[in-house]
């Protein structure tokens, strides 16, 4: 790979994809907003005895602007990686480190790491607060005070810090210490780092932010309980999670590994849906277990990790790659840094694969859950969460193959009322 490119052709390049990459999701945004805008003003008639007209336009209204805001950030995002990179951020962070710390040296790679990941943090800032603050206040989803948006923030700064650096550390060490096939030592370190973190998320990290109350004996538990029975799934227990101190949309999830499984109610959810329709929910995420979706996911991420690890390793010898990005002196940190930084710049365009993968997924699981409860309720379950979470029933083709993980409203709707036929 050393004469693949000289260092000016692959500046060309990534700035070929980085433009590239950018028009594309500003014209499927673009595409979004003027879809969803074309359709706001008559309800799909599929939705039209459970979803009002005002309804429809609020859940138009949200998507434009949080698609527009979007556009935003999509523009301020390129123009800070292209700061960082062919601007010459990296490298200044890479000599101003190097006055502490010797230069490649373990503690100057994780100074470089750590300085990144903090200014990064802090130019992402006003964007959070814009879409916390702002867009989700004007639509009466945020439910968050500024002290515990600023709670939050010191608690995952703290946690990330506590997790993060030592997991930086030990892949800087074998980057730099195993020789040819130090991605492979690498690959192997962050699948234990992985599955170990999916283990203690549930029981030590998400406990930080969120309180997990048992859910209470009721039919709701009753019902769950003879669902997970019939479906063969155990689990450490049901809990109700306090998501309404942070926001009104209402959700529902598996966590953890073996042994530290647990299912999660939003309380909003349980708040607005009927016993039967949180079952018939809590049958499609059971779906998802029983055809192994997540495991499938699981093993797709790492084999993509694999993947990448192995093309940084022929990367990380290049000069023109380094310089072709702004860095003038090849590091370890610097190797990977960059790569993931410009990483979705080249596989942006893939991510219809992801999607549609995905949207299949939650088609076989809504099939399971109508073997296993009502796909009446479900359906009515899902109507109810397009609406108080509003969410758009008429998204634009282009952007949902891109974007969406679950298949447009109408589509998915259709499909269960197949299912009950």
């Amino acid at each position: 790979m050393t004469d693949l490119f000289s260092a000016t052709q692959f500046s060309l390049l990534f700035l070929f994809a980085l433009m590239a990459s950018v028009l594309l999701q500003l014209w499927l945004a673009l595409r979004h907003v003027n879809h969803v805008k074309r359709h706001s003003k008559v309800v799909p008639t599929e939705f039209a005895e459970q979803i009002t007209l005002a309804s429809h336009q609020r859940a138009a209204a949200y998507t434009i602007a949080k698609t527009r805001f979007g556009m935003l950030t999509t523009i301020f995002d390129a123009m800070i990686l292209a700061a960082f990179t062919l601007g010459g951020g990296i490298a200044w962070l890479s000599n101003l480190t190097a006055q502490w710390f010797t230069p490649d040296s373990l503690g100057h790679g994780i100074a470089l790491i750590a300085s990144l990941a903090v200014v990064s943090s802090i130019l992402s800032l006003p964007f959070s607060l814009v879409s916390t603050f702002v867009i989700e206040s004007r639509f009466g989803f945020n439910q968050m005070s500024a002290k515990l948006f600023i709670t939050d923030l010191a608690k995952t700064t703290l946690i990330g810090a506590v997790i993060g650096l030592p997991l930086i550390a030990a892949v800087l060490w074998l980057m730099g210490a195993m020789g040819e096939y130090w991605w492979l030592w690498v690959w192997i370190t962050w699948l234990g780092f992985s599955l170990t973190l999916m283990w203690v998320f549930p029981t030590f990290i998400a406990p930080l932010f969120n309180k997990f109350i048992p859910m209470e004996d009721g039919e709701v538990k009753a019902r769950i309980t003879a669902l997970l029975t019939r479906c063969g799934f155990q689990s450490n227990g049901l809990f109700v999670m306090d998501g309404s101190k942070r926001s009104s949309h209402g959700n529902a999830y598996f966590t953890g590994l073996g042994k530290s499984k647990r299912i999660v109610f939003f309380d909003t959810l349980l708040k607005h849906l009927s016993p039967s329709e949180i079952e018939a929910v809590l049958a499609h995420e059971l779906g998802h277990f029983k055809h192994r979706h997540i495991v499938k996911r699981i093993v797709w991420t790492f084999a993509l990790m694999l993947g990448f690890l192995w093309l940084l390793g022929q990367l990380k010898t290049q000069l023109w790659f380094y310089q072709g990005l702004g860095v003038a002196t090849p590091s370890t940190a610097a190797a990977l840094l960059l790569f993931f930084m410009v990483l979705p710049v080249f596989t942006f365009l893939f991510s219809p694969l992801s999607s549609m993968m995905s949207r299949r997924h939650e088609y076989e699981a809504d099939a399971f859950a109508a073997s296993q409860s009502s796909s009446a309720d479900l359906v009515n379950a899902l109507v109810k969460l397009y609406r108080d979470n509003a969410a758009t029933l008429t998204p634009d083709p282009w952007h949902s193959l891109f974007y969406d993980s679950h298949p447009p409203a109408s589509l998915r709707i259709a499909a269960l009322q197949r299912l009950a036929v």
